[in-house]
């Protein structure tokens, strides 16, 4: 019932037939056929009017909704198709508002997210801007030489931070696709610890890998690579002289676990909730200065395992020192 319009037309089209009806009646029977006829076209009338009405109210219902975001509640639940439709609606209008709410804390997220990329880029780029003019004055050539290298480092340091956020942005888009095929545990972790071991020697940060060559995970080698080198990356950064990281490879029924262990200080009580949100570099202490970082080495490591079904997990070690868990579950129920 779109338009009084509609309604009025239908209505017509009922008394002509009952009109007809009551003409080819008998003549005895005239009289109740167009008795009949009469009531019949005042209650569908009735109920026409009372239908078109109820939509109007659900339409002004909706209008309002969508125009004042008026909050919807389902106090009239009720039977038939038109209170099946209202109520139908009502819970999409709901639905809607909780996106809309979502989509309002994604868009604040990027906001600061945007922020915070801007000024990790900014203040290396600073940098770059501050030593250029230095480097233009300087006669020796060792001092120059020095110069350029840090500029090198920074510009290193940009080029991965621009890396390490396409990557993330592509997980949170869905773009990445992961294959799941069985992968050589000690296979993946050389795999991930190879880009690393120049750095691991300036920093006088001994690796030890304890893996069973039989020992195999479901999985994608690549990004579970990437996730473990992140992982190796910042336990080394935290990890003093003369310590070490430790990666242990275990298998059994139920799942393969990649243990992660540092001989730093350890994660703070008030760092573990958030060590692995974007841009989170912890809180300085006396033991430990605040990391160099920038914060999303650990939420791309996550994010890549993740995405694959597993799961990443932080602690403190019982011996001391911070702890990683990553774990491919073999069943899932």
């Amino acid at each position: 019932m779109g338009s009084y319009a509609a309604v009025v037309r239908q209505t017509l089209l009922l008394a002509a037939a009952m009109t007809i009806i009551v003409f080819a009646a008998p003549a005895e029977a005239k009289p109740w056929c167009g008795l009949c006829a009469g009531i019949a076209i005042i209650l569908f009338l009735s109920v026409a009017l009372w239908r078109h009405a109820a939509v109007r109210r659900l339409s002004a219902r909706i209008d309002e909704v969508l125009h004042s975001g008026r909050a919807v509640a389902f106090e009239k639940c009720r039977e038939g198709d038109l209170a099946v439709l209202t109520n139908e609606v009502e819970k999409m209008v709901a639905r809607l508002s909780r996106m809309a709410d979502q989509l309002q804390q994604e868009r604040n997220a990027l906001a600061d997210s945007l922020a915070d990329v801007s000024h990790q880029i900014r203040t290396p780029l600073t940098a770059v801007e501050l030593m250029l003019p230095a480097i233009e004055r300087m006669d020796d050539p060792l001092e120059r030489k020095r110069a350029m290298r840090e500029i090198e480092e920074l510009l290193e340091r940009i080029a991965w931070l621009v890396t390490t956020l396409l990557k993330i942005a592509k997980v949170d888009a869905g773009a990445i696709r992961a294959q799941t095929a069985p992968v050589s545990a000690r296979a993946m972790i050389e795999r991930a610890a190879a880009p690393l071991e120049a750095a691991f020697d300036l920093h006088d940060v001994r690796l030890r890998i304890e893996s069973d060559d039989a020992a195999t995970f479901m999985g994608d080698e690549m990004w579970t690579a990437e996730a473990l080198e992140n992982i190796l990356k910042n336990c080394m950064e935290h990890t003093p002289a003369g310590g070490s990281v430790t990666i242990r490879a275990a298998e059994n029924a139920l799942a393969t676990t990649f243990t992660i262990t540092d001989t730093g200080p350890g994660i703070a009580a008030d760092d573990l909730p958030h060590i692995f949100d974007r841009f989170y570099r912890g809180t300085a202490t006396a033991e430990t200065p605040a990391p160099e970082g920038f914060g999303i080495g650990l939420a791309l490591a996550q994010a890549l395992i993740s995405v694959q079904g597993g799961t990443l997990r932080a602690a403190n070690a019982p011996e001391g020192g911070a702890q990683f868990q990553i774990a491919f579950p073999k069943l899932v129920v």
